[in-house]
């Protein structure tokens, strides 16, 4: 009979230790830091009582505050950012939400449209891998390290000087 019910108490340990690394696994999600709002949050009820034809830029800086940027090359275009991301493993940042409320005036500073863009709306870029190259980074890794041999002396002053070393610029030969 022990034979009979020593593979029932092994397989019954085995699951519980397997439950026990997935419960303790799944506990883990509260040391994660909480998402973390950036930019200007713009209240979706305080966008409601902005009303294009009406609405000036004073009263929408009263009620939601300063842009975040405007557009470069059109003052008349307000930008408000926000963004809301949350720490991974690696220091590494997820994006959860992106969404940005573009409101346009017009030359008197009267509100003329009012658009918000989610992060599916937004236009993917493409990013450059080109470098710019930059004189004087031609030497390898052991040419800069022998390079350097023999421009310093022991005591810790230049080669050419006399007396005391003062700092500075070094001292010319000419």
């Amino acid at each position: 009979m022990p034979h009979r019910l020593m593979p029932t108490a092994c397989r019954l340990t085995g699951i519980a230790l397997v439950l026990t690394a997935l419960l303790s696994l799944g506990g883990c999600g509260w040391l994660m830091p909480p998402p973390q709002v950036r930019g200007n949050h713009v209240d979706p009820d305080q966008l409601k009582e902005l009303v294009p034809g009406t609405s000036t830029r004073a009263d929408v800086t009263a009620l939601i505050g300063s842009p975040t940027a405007r557009a470069t090359f059109d003052d008349n275009t307000w930008l408000y950012i926000t963004e809301t991301t949350q720490p991974r493993i690696g220091a590494t940042l997820a994006v959860l939400s992106q969404k940005v409320v573009v409101l346009a005036f017009d030359d008197r500073g009267v509100l003329r449209d009012i658009r918000t863009v989610d992060q599916d709306q937004a236009e993917p870029l493409q990013m450059v891998s080109r470098t710019t190259p930059s004189p004087g980074t031609e030497a390898s890794f052991l040419q800069q390290l022998f390079g350097n041999i023999g421009r310093f002396n022991a005591a810790g002053s230049s080669a050419g000087s006399t007396g005391t070393n003062q700092g500075g610029a070094p001292r010319s030969s000419y």
